[in-house]
C-alpha cells in the first residue's frame, strides 16, 4: 500500500491541530518557559498529534496501524542479508556487537555530575542490561517495554492483527519499532529531572551562550546522549538478529549477568574501597571474603559472628554462590525437559520424527517481560513520589499507598538507596534480594527486624508471597500472549506440521485434527512453561545471587548460553551441509 493510498478522513487533523495549541497554551500558561523551552515542548507536542493523526486518520479496512505506514516503510533499519552468510561472519559480527556492548557501558554521560545519579533501574540493572550513567543507561529497557506494550495490545485483541498474514506481521514489527523509539524519550526524558544532574560547569558554559537557558540545554544535551545510546542498542540488536547469532538483547543480557557473577565471586576488593580491608569490611567477592574471614579471624571470632558474614551476610555470601550454582543445574535440566510427539511422513513410508514441546515452551521471554514491567512499575512509583511536576498529580502524585521513597538522608540512616520503596504497592511488588532480606527477620525479628526497613515479620511475609505470585502469574500470562504473537499455538503448529508433510501416526492428514491433538499438549505446557521460569526467577531473588545480579538475570544468561550453544552447533551443521541449510531455511 503506497502512502498517497492510504484512505485518510482529514477532518482529525483540525481536532488535533486545536488539542496541540491549547497543550502547548497550557503550558506556556502554568509553567511560563522561556522561548526555547516553548519551542522544544511544541516540538514533542508536534510529534505526538502527528502520529495520532496517522493513526487516527486511517479510513481503511484494516488496522488503524496501517495509517502510521509512511513512517514505519521509512524507519532506519539494518538490511538483510541476500543469501546464506557464514559461519565465520555471523561469529565476528556476534563478537564484534559483545565487544561494542562492552565498550558502551564504560563511556560515561558527557557534562553529568556522576556523584549525583539516582540510578531508578538499581534493582534490576542486569535484566535490562545498562550501566548506570553511561551511554547504556537505558539498556535494553526501551525496546523490551515496547515488546510488552504490543504484545498486550494484540494478544488482547485491541490491536486487530493477524500475525499469520506477512502483511499484517510486518506491520506488527513496524510499530514495535515506532513504538521502541517514543519509549527511549519516555524512560530518557525524566531522568534529567533531579535522577541525571547536569554538572554545575556544564550549566554555567552553555548559560553563558543562552542566558536563563543554560540548564534546560544541558538537560537536553544528556537527554539526546541517552537517546543515541538507546537507538544504538536497538540497531545493534538488529544486527545481531540478521547478521550475527541469536538475539542482540539475550546477548546483552548474558554479557551484563555474566560480568556481575565473575565480580561476585572473584572481586577481592572491599565493598568500601577508600576503607582499609577488615572484617567488617572485607573483600566483596565470595571466594576472597571466605579466605579473608578464615585466615584473619579466630575460631571464636567465627563462631560470633564470622560464620554468619560468610554464610549470610551482603554482598555475595556462600548462600548466593550456592543459590547461583543451585539455579544453573535447575535450569539446565528444564531446558533439556520435553514432550515429544511422533511424527510420520504422509506419502515416504518408514520416514518418521519427532516434534519436540519444551517444558521451557515459552523459552524466557515472560520472565524478561515480566521483570521489565515491575521495573517500569517501580521507576514510574519514584517519579510520582518525587518528581516535582508529578506530584501533583491527582489521586496518585506523592501517595503513600502507591509507594514511597527516603530523602537521601533517610537512606544514609537506614541504610538503603534513595531508589528502595518503604511503602504502598510500590514495596510489596519490589524485588527480594536474598535471605537475609526477609527470612532472618522472620526467624528473629529482634535480632534481624532492621534489614525490614520499619516493617513488621509478617509484612515481610506477604512482600516475599505477592512479589513471589506476580512473578509466577505475571509470566503465565506474557507466557499465553508470547505463543500466540510468535505463531507458536496449536493452530499454527498444527499448519507447520501439514505444510512439512508430516501427521502424527493414527490420526488423519487434516490441520483440524492436528490442532485438536496439540491443544491437548500446548496450552498446559505454555502454563507449567510460564510458571516454572517465573518460580525460578522469584526463588533466586529469595535465596540471592552473586554480584547482586538477581534470580531472573541469573534464570536468563543460563538459557541464554544454552540456546546460543545449541544456535551456533546448528549453523555449523548447516555450514557443513548445504543440503540440510536448505532444508531449515538457511538459504533461500
Amino acid at each position: 500500500m503506497a502512502d498517497e493510498e492510504i484512505p485518510r478522513d482529514n477532518r482529525w487533523a483540525i481536532a488535533l491541530g486545536v488539542l496541540a495549541v491549547a497543550i502547548v497554551g497550557l503550558v506556556w500558561f502554568w509553567t511560563s518557559p522561556t522561548l526555547i523551552g516553548l519551542i522544544l515542548t511544541a516540538a514533542v507536542v508536534a510529534v505526538v498529534m502527528g502520529l495520532l493523526y496517522l493513526g487516527l486518520s486511517y479510513n481503511g479496512s484494516r488496522s488503524r496501524l496501517y495509517g502510521l505506514k509512511p513512517i514505519t516503510s521509512r524507519m532506519p533499519a539494518v538490511s538483510q542479508p541476500k543469501g546464506h552468510v557464514h559461519f565465520r561472519t555471523k561469529m565476528f559480527w556476534t563478537i564484534g556487537i559483545l565487544l561494542m556492548y562492552f565498550l558502551l557501558t564504560n563511556i560515561y554521560l558527557f557534562g553529568v555530575d556522576q556523584s549525583t545519579i539516582i540510578d531508578l533501574f538499581a534493582s534490576y540493572r542486569s535484566i535490562l542490561a545498562g550501566a548506570q550513567g553511561t551511554l547504556m543507561d537505558l539498556g535494553i529497557g526501551p525496546i523490551v517495554t515496547g515488546s510488552i506494550i504490543m504484545q498486550l495490545f494484540v494478544g488482547a485483541k485491541i490491536i486487530g492483527l493477524d500475525l499469520t498474514d506477512d502483511e499484517d506481521k510486518g506491520m506488527y514489527q513496524g510499530t514495535q519499532k515506532v513504538l521502541v523509539v517514543a519509549m527511549i524519550f519516555v524512560e530518557a526524558i525524566p531522568q534529567v529531572f533531579g535522577y541525571i544532574t547536569p554538572s554545575a560547569g556544564l550549566v554555567t558554559s552553555l548559560g553563558t551562550v543562552s542566558p536563563g537557558n543554560g540548564m534546560l540545554l544541558a538537560d537536553a544535551i544528556i537527554v539526546a546522549q541517552l537517546v543515541f545510546g538507546s537507538y544504538l542498542v536497538f540497531l545493534m540488536d538488529e544486527v545481531v538478529s540478521k547478521w550475527g547469532i541469536g538475539s542482540g538483547i539475550s546477548l546483552f543480557i548474558a554479557a551484563g549477568v555474566s560480568q556481575q557473577i565473575v565480580q561476585g565471586t572473584l572481586n577481592w576488593l572491599p565493598e568500601n574501597p577508600s576503607v582499609a580491608l577488615s572484617a567488617t569490611n572485607p573483600p566483596s567477592g565470595t571466594i576472597p571474603k571466605m579466605l579473608y574471614f578464615f585466615t584473619h579471624l579466630s575460631a571464636s571470632q567465627m563462631a560470633s559472628g564470622g560464620w554468619q558474614a560468610v554464610l549470610l551476610t551482603a554482598p555475595n555470601p556462600l548462600i548466593a554462590l550456592v543459590g547461583t550454582a543451585a539455579i544453573f543445574f535447575l535450569v539446565a535440566w528444564t531446558e533439556s525437559t520435553r514432550i515429544e510427539l511422533p511424527l510420520s511422513h504422509a506419502e515416504a513410508r518408514g520416514a518418521r520424527g519427532r516434534y519436540p514441546l519444551r517444558l521451557i515452551y515459552a523459552s524466557n521471554i515472560p520472565v524478561i517481560l515480566m521483570s521489565a514491567l515491575l521495573a517500569n512499575v517501580s521507576v514510574f512509583t519514584i517519579l510520582l513520589w518525587t518528581n516535582p511536576t508529578l506530584i501533583h498529580f491527582p489521586l496518585i502524585g506523592h501517595q503513600w499507598w502507591i509507594g514511597s521513597y527516603p530523602t537521601s538522608t533517610q537512606a544514609t540512616a537506614l541504610g538503603v538507596s534513595q531508589t528502595q520503596p518503604l511503602t504502598g504497592g510500590a514495596y510489596y511488588f519490589s524485588t527480594v534480594n536474598g535471605l537475609e532480606t526477609w527470612l532472618l527477620p522472620i526467624l528473629n525479628y529482634q535480632q534481624y527486624g532492621a534489614y525490614l526497613v520499619g516493617h513488621s515479620w509478617w509484612q515481610g511475609l506477604v512482600h516475599v508471597a505477592v512479589y513471589f505470585g506476580a512473578m509466577v502469574g505475571g509470566s503465565i500470562l506474557f507466557a499465553k500472549f508470547w505463543i500466540q504473537t510468535t505463531n507458536m499455538g496449536p493452530e499454527a503448529v498444527a499448519k507447520q506440521i501439514e505444510a512439512s508433510g508430516m501427521q502424527i501416526p493414527g490420526f488423519r492428514r487434516e490441520p483440524r485434527v492436528l490442532r485438536r491433538v496439540l491443544e491437548r499438549y500446548i496450552p498446559v505446557i505454555t502454563v507449567i512453561s510460564g510458571a516454572a521460569v517465573g518460580a525460578l526467577a522469584a526463588g533466586a531473588d529469595l535465596i540471592g545471587t552473586l554480584g547482586n545480579a538477581s534470580g531472573t538475570g541469573v534464570l536468563l544468561m543460563v538459557g541464554i548460553i544454552i540456546n546460543l550453544y545449541e544456535a551456533m552447533g546448528r549453523e555449523q551443521l548447516m555450514e557443513m551441509n548445504p543440503l540440510l541449510r536448505r532444508f531449515l531455511g538457511g538459504e533461500s
